[in-house]
């Protein structure tokens, strides 16, 4: 995997998904009322093949939350969460995670976080962009790709973001996709004079 940008340029995205998961986690806290508390340890922008074997074995089923974006970001959100973290996080809900109240908890967590990464980004950029209603999906990790790719997620570069989720002292994976259209991730190191 070739990262296509510097380590001054990573450290940059880093410290905008750190304040992102700050609000994140307040947020979800609130909706779980439980302490939450996420680090991103592990960021990369990687071309969207190189993205696509970073996040895991494509074989491995997933829980994934996509966000689209419109505005001045335009692309998708990607939340992807393995099988025992997603029922993990609606068990706390009292929900089961393949009921229809657990695909709603999912998403509004998902909301919730891809929301909080997004609104961090805008605000400290200065652009304009909103998320668009997320969608729900359990399937192997390689099929969620393709198939956000394939709806128009015209992305070149895929900024990763794998975070570290704790509610109440337990530890939840999550990986995090940013899939802007076109060349977007350049552009908002251009706006960070980077």
């Amino acid at each position: 995997m070739t990262s296509t940008f510097t380590d001054v340029q990573l450290d940059a995205l880093r410290e905008l998904a750190n304040i992102g998961s700050g609000t994140a986690g307040t947020a979800l806290s609130a909706m779980l009322g439980k302490p939450v508390d996420i680090n991103v340890p592990k960021v990369a922008a990687l071309p969207v093949p190189d993205a696509v074997e970073a996040v895991g074995d494509p074989s491995e089923p997933r829980w994934a939350v996509v966000v689209p974006t419109v505005g001045d970001l335009p692309g998708h959100v990607l939340l992807l969460f393995p099988q025992r973290d997603a029922v993990r996080l609606c068990e706390l809900l009292g929900v089961p995670v393949d009921s229809e109240d657990g695909r709603s908890a999912l998403g509004e967590i998902g909301n919730i976080l891809g929301t909080s990464y997004i609104n961090a980004l805008a605000q400290m950029l200065g652009i304009d962009t909103e998320p668009a209603p997320p969608m729900v999906v359990c399937d192997m990790l390689g099929a969620i790709l393709a198939s956000v790719l394939l709806s128009g997620a015209d992305a070149d570069v895929a900024l990763i973001m794998d975070s570290a989720l704790v509610v109440e002292g337990e530890a939840c994976e999550l990986s995090f996709l940013l899939l802007p259209q076109g060349a977007a991730v350049g552009d908002l190191l251009g706006r960070l004079g980077l």
